[in-house]
């Protein structure tokens, strides 16, 4: 392999210390890259000036010493909007504020008008920069771009038009103009057109894309007729082996349901808590608690008064990652929930993952249709519920109330590490 293509840089507006989902995909493919054959560069934010939603410094350590990390300036219109406000920086989708509010309103028609693909777009002319000088500096021949940030992928085109050999590859971790939030953030038609222009131009241009699932493939081959579908690889988020150590067996005194991540209204879970109601009042004699770790609505909180589970809640805030982990897999069932939207059946969040690694059973609301459902059940690693099946989940918890032990899954889930992973992309590169 000539020595251009060994080294590869990769571009990502996450990186540690920002904490969150986003971060872990491309950077733990930058582990496992510098592990097999690649020299990875590494071009991202500096943290001190990133509007980052969630940090955590305890991934930090996991950065390989001895791979080549560049830091760079930014214009974050988020860190004004955070001093002028108070509050911290949106979510996607600004899933951890209040989307009635009228100030809100504001916030997501300015956010979708004025910030075009997206608010972190100040970062692009720095980022650029310093590609630039590597890619010339190191003859470098391969660029990875991660996000979103979607705005990102426009370092992509300015380093194509440079280096027209140059081959890059977008990892696009989710839909971009067709992402469940989309509508939200309250584009005019010029506003649409222009961040429609973006993707297909980053669809058409990067000379490979990767995505995580089969139907944001297909979303993304819709975006041009100038590609095929053999451009478009699919490789999905995963778990780290790393991050999970040999643990003992833990025996709660009650059993122990745990949903970690944000949780917003758009995930509409009020059945889940309607059917344990029902298990619950069908079993009283098990002790039974439910956790959040992260984020949530007060319209969250509203459901879990409504159905008398408040005594049995508890919210836990946002954690480092490992931490994220140790209630992980010392919970008795894991809560996942797919946001209830159109077009849900793609989407595979990166704690799905995990959920499989920590070896617990998986109770997952959303479509026997989607991704997340068919590798649960690939993996026998618990059971999916449509939102009308609420007495088949009652029924199906209380049988597990009934159960000593609750261990799940199969030789399928070590498909799924990163290790494996990023063995796929390796492939492409």
């Amino acid at each position: 392999m000539p020595d251009a293509l060994k080294k590869i840089l990769i571009i990502s507006y996450y990186w540690p210390p920002s904490g969150g989902a986003g971060v872990q995909r491309i950077f733990k493919f930058a582990k496992y890259l510098s592990q097999s054959g690649f020299d990875p560069f590494v071009v991202t934010v500096d943290d001190k000036v990133a509007s980052y939603p969630i940090r955590d410094q305890s991934l930090l350590a996991d950065v390989p010493s001895d791979l080549k990390v560049f830091h760079t300036h930014s214009f974050e219109p988020l860190n004004i909007l955070t001093k002028l406000t108070g509050n911290k920086a949106p979510y996607g989708g600004f899933a951890n504020k209040d989307k009635e509010k009228f100030s809100q309103k504001v916030l997501r028609f300015i956010r979708g008008n004025f910030f075009i693909p997206d608010a972190r777009k100040g970062w692009v002319k720095y980022a650029y920069a310093k590609a630039e000088e590597l890619i010339a500096k190191e003859r470098i021949g391969t660029v990875i771009i991660s996000s979103p940030p979607h705005s990102s992928q426009l370092i992509g085109l300015m380093l194509k038009k440079k280096f027209p050999k140059l081959k890059w590859i977008a990892d696009l971790r989710d839909p971009w103009t067709d992402i469940f939030y989309y509508k939200d953030m309250l584009h005019t038609k010029m506003a649409a057109a222009k961040d429609a222009s973006f993707e297909k131009q980053v669809v058409e241009q990067a000379d490979e894309l990767i995505v995580v699932s089969k139907p944001i493939l297909k979303n993304y081959l819709s975006k041009s007729s100038k590609i095929t579908e053999s451009k478009i690889h699919v490789i999905p988020n995963g778990f780290d082996e790393d991050d999970f150590p040999p643990l003992k067996p833990v025996l709660n005194e009650a059993f122990t349901i745990t949903y970690v991540g944000t949780i917003a209204d758009i995930y509409n879970p009020g059945m889940f808590f309607e059917a344990l109601r029902k298990a619950i009042d069908k079993s009283p004699e098990r002790k039974v608690k439910l956790q959040f770790v992260g984020g949530r609505t007060e319209n969250i909180i509203t459901l879990i008064k409504n159905n008398n589970l408040v005594e049995i809640t508890e919210f836990v805030s946002h954690v480092k990652h490992e931490t994220a982990i140790q209630y992980m897999r010392t919970s008795d069932l894991l809560l996942l929930v797919i946001p209830d939207v159109p077009d849900s059946n793609g989407i595979l969040t990166g704690k799905l993952f995990e959920y499989l690694a920590s070896e617990k059973q998986i109770i997952c609301i959303g479509s026997h249709m989607g991704d997340a459902a068919r590798i649960i059940k690939e993996c026998n690693a618990g059971m999916t519920f449509e939102r009308s099946e609420t007495e088949a989940l009652a029924a199906h918890l209380t049988r597990l109330f009934s159960q000593e032990t609750l261990k799940a899954g199969n030789e399928h889930v070590q498909k799924y590490s990163r290790k494996n992973l990023t063995h796929e992309l390796a492939s492409i590169l």
